[in-house]
């Protein structure tokens, strides 16, 4: 697994990550505002919550007029899923990078699961994202993403594609482990969504998880389809 780590250290900050034009009025890995509006909302929005999170106040970190923002992004909700379409887009690469070369099917599926499980340390090479701060943002604020009135329509426009495309990844390494096994996709996504609540838990609600500083919520993934695709 080191080794495989180290690759991508190398390979990963020269792939670009792709997310739907729909989600931005101009590209923000364009310009040098752009990634400045990039970097410097995910840090705010780690120090404040999205709730407080305003233009305005972003505009003010960056010393920029909040029009200049807007001419980036039509919304905050539409920056958020912005956000969280660049982290869903890297972890796909990190998933293909990591299990491309391996045969074994159950050893692919728990790089797979530790990826995805694991906590985020920033990748230094990528300097306008913190992946680590990204992360923590992911699990706090991901879900007012998906929970709205909205998201029959956003999910039809397309803008959980990249999303939607680590889980089905996912369920093909399931797949590939116990074709016989009737709920490959409800696993993937559980996996996957359940991390992430299962690290806000153990940031917030200690009591209700057996996840703490020495139990990972990767060790219970990983036991959890160890038991269960026999």
């Amino acid at each position: 697994m080191q080794k495989i780590l180290l690759f991508m250290n190398v390979v990963l900050p020269n792939i670009v990550i792709n997310i739907s034009k729909k989600l931005y009025i101009k590209n923000p890995e364009t310009s040098y505002l752009g990634k400045k509006i990039i970097e410097n909302s995910i840090l705010l929005i780690d120090e404040i919550g999205f709730e407080n999170f305003t233009f305005k106040k972003l505009g003010e970190k960056i010393s920029s007029n909040e029009s200049s923002i807007y001419r980036y992004f039509d919304s905050k909700h539409k920056l958020l899923l912005y956000l969280s379409a660049w982290y869903w887009g890297w972890m796909d690469y990190k998933l293909i990078f990591a299990t491309n070369n391996i045969a074994n099917a159950i050893e692919k599926l728990k790089i797979a699961v530790q990826l995805v499980t694991e906590e985020v340390v920033d990748d230094t090479d990528t300097l306008h994202v913190n992946e680590a701060v990204l992360y923590k943002i992911i699990v706090s604020e991901f879900a007012k993403t998906l929970l709205t009135k909205d998201v029959d329509q956003e999910n039809e426009i397309g803008y959980f594609l990249v999303y939607k495309k680590v889980i089905n990844r996912l369920q093909s390494f399931i797949d590939a482990v116990n074709p016989k096994y009737p709920f490959a996709k409800t696993l993937a996504s559980s996996i996957v969504e359940g991390a992430l609540h299962q690290h806000f838990l153990k940031n917030h609600f200690k009591t209700i998880t057996n996840c703490n500083e020495t139990i990972s919520p990767t060790d219970f993934y990983i036991n959890l389809i160890d038991n269960t695709l026999k």
